[in-house]
């Protein structure tokens, strides 16, 4: 147990020292930042699928997973207390009709625990729900930079969930999530006096701490189609929820380096509490998400899940971004294959080879374009440790496309690699005495 504490240690100080920043899109420049977790490693390997659950991985987007049936490898007394921990790492082309770009990020994703307690189970861990990380830049007519835009933050969910098995194969879970974080954001003003830059430029500074709490329901059902056949199918429901923003504002006058560096030379802070912007109030849209597929136990699934939310209910009082939203619409496909499961003679037949695609309509539309987003997914799940524990690492890999060149936006060529860590325990077993 130690020692598994030791790796899951080890991997969240790796991930989290390598790099801090979560995202390099700039559509995070909306809203509250682009939507970062899209599931587990072993979820987005498959196109963004969480319709499956099992007794040896986590799913964090359905509380019902927490609950489930015991390993009949253990005399059916009792299933694993599973530990998971993932990063990623994502490289991006940048595009637009006059320049291009390249730009990378890597960042933790998720740490969670699930316990079981009989017909019951509970889960809790950490996710970072959003991130803001850009750097935009506009020129004039002389081609001289005219306005810089920075920013960077974003939304984490603390979740502590419940799970229950009402029937053999029907099991509902609920999830309370605490959000919390903050949004930063600058925008520069360049002026210029006969093309020559001024000794002063002006710089605003926006920062917003968020905060609430909303709860995510889950229900799955598995039964047996004949013999062998299973079918797996789910429902998720977060109702919408408000977030409390506390928000600051001041404007700075700098000097800019020779590098391009900014220093402040002084600074003024806005009284936001007289036009009614000091406390505000942001909607987390409400999300509901269903799904089915059939496959063989241990062996192979296929499935599709398709996913709604709200967006075209959410503002943004303190920063008019000139966007609009809509409500988004995903759409995933994928699955797994497994040789043998339990072979002893192969390694490499316990292997589990995932594959998948989804397709997005974000809710953000600028300039009357609406962002879309897709991608295709490939992964593995690696065998590790103690074979009757059924431990895995799990290598995910991803290639996709967001936004267009069109109306002069940018679009982004994306290639995500995440790694995941899922560690299983047996805390709780009969004791058997002669």
């Amino acid at each position: 147990m130690i020692k598994k504490l030791v790796l899951v240690f080890i991997v969240v100080t790796a991930i989290h020292s390598y790099g801090q920043q979560g995202t390099t899109s700039p559509y995070s420049f909306y809203g509250i930042g682009s939507l970062k977790f899209k599931g587990t490693v072993e979820n987005r390997s498959m196109g963004g699928l969480s319709i499956y659950s099992d007794s040896i991985h986590v799913n964090l987007r359905n509380p019902a997973s927490y609950a489930g049936d015991n390993l009949a490898i253990w005399n059916n007394e009792s299933r694993p207390v599973k530990f998971t921990v993932g990063g990623s790492y994502s490289s991006s082309d940048l595009k637009s009709n006059q320049s291009s770009d390249k730009a990378s990020s890597s960042t933790f994703d998720y740490l969670a625990l699930n316990v079981p307690l009989g017909k019951f189970g509970f889960g809790f861990g950490l996710i970072p729900y959003t991130s803001v990380g850009y750097k935009l830049e506009s020129f004039n007519d002389n081609d001289n930079i005219e306005n810089r835009f920075q920013g960077e933050g974003g939304l984490n969910k603390a979740f502590l969930g419940f799970g229950y098995q009402i029937t053999k194969g029907l099991t509902v879970g609920v999830d309370f999530q605490y959000n919390f974080g903050n949004v930063e954001n600058s925008i520069v003003n360049f002026q210029y006096t006969d093309g020559i830059l001024t000794q002063y430029q002006t710089r605003e500074n926006n920062r917003s701490d968020l905060s609430g709490l909303n709860m995510n329901f889950g229900l799955s059902y598995k039964t047996l189609l004949g013999k062998k056949i299973e079918l797996v199918s789910s429902l998720t429901y977060s109702p919408e929820s408000n977030l409390s923003s506390k928000n600051e504002r001041s404007i700075s006058t700098i000097t800019i380096g020779s590098t391009g560096q900014e220093f402040v030379r002084n600074t003024i802070e806005v009284n936001l509490e007289s036009n009614g912007l000091r406390d505000t109030d942001l909607i987390l849209p409400s999300r509901i998400a269903f799904g089915a597929g059939v496959g063989e136990r241990r062996k192979w699934f296929v499935g599709a899940e398709t996913t709604f939310l709200k967006t075209s209910k959410f503002s943004n009082d303190l920063i008019d971004s000139g966007a609009s939203y809509e409500d988004a619409y995903s759409f995933s496909l994928g699955g797994f294959y497994i040789p043998e499961y339990n072979s002893f003679s192969s390694y490499w037949k316990r292997l589990v080879y995932r594959a998948g695609f989804r397709t997005e309509e974000t809710g953000l539309n600028i300039e009357n374009e609406s962002i879309k987003e897709f991608g295709i997914s490939f992964g593995i799940g690696i065998p590790v440790g103690d074979i009757r524990l059924l431990s895995n690492a799990n290598i995910g890999f991803e290639i996709g496309q967001r936004g267009t060149t069109n109306s002069n936006l940018i679009q982004e060529n994306f290639i995500n690699l995440q790694l995941s860590l899922s560690l299983n325990d047996r805390w709780f077993q009969k004791r058997k005495y002669d």
